[in-house]
């Protein structure tokens, strides 16, 4: 809207964080919090969340994840499962795969992995993509890429 801009941090601003691993700290092995959590130190282990999860531009995660909302700008090495939604900032890196029902990757953010979009619906749809890297939906047959030799068709 008009005349509203969104708070200085992004969604960094918005979440009470219950949890803080501070700027040159180290924790190795697994952890689990049942409220948000900022992570600006290493964690060598696997991370559960059931809030947000925030990666600070420090912070690095050498272990699975799992959440409700990941924020990374800092550097992750693992697979990352989200329920909500997961960003990649500008300055983030994630080396692993994703699955995810919402995914929003900034300019210069660095992903290597695959992705899986998860809808949470069961609906009988399914998107496949053949070898020529064309979409479809399964059950609408309809098809992602138009066929630019012939437009009509």
């Amino acid at each position: 809207m008009l005349g509203k801009s969104k708070p200085a941090g992004g969604a960094e601003s918005r979440t009470r964080v219950g949890t803080l691993i501070g700027e040159g700290a180290v924790f190795n092995g697994d952890l689990s919090a049942p409220e948000a959590v900022r992570v600006d130190g290493t964690v060598n282990g696997n991370f559960a969340c059931q809030k947000e999860l925030i990666i600070g531009p420090t912070g690095q995660i050498n272990g699975n994840i799992s959440a409700q909302n990941v924020v990374i700008s800092g550097s992750v090495e693992g697979d990352v499962a989200v329920s909500a939604k997961l960003e990649i900032l500008s300055t983030g890196k994630l080396k692993g795969n994703i699955t995810a029902k919402s995914l929003v990757v900034d300019e210069n953010a660095c992903f290597d992995g695959r992705c899986t979009m998860d809808s949470g619906q069961s609906s009988g749809s399914s998107f496949q993509s053949d070898d020529s890297g064309e979409t479809y939906d399964s059950s609408a047959k309809t098809y992602g890429s138009k066929d630019v030799a012939n437009p009509g068709a």
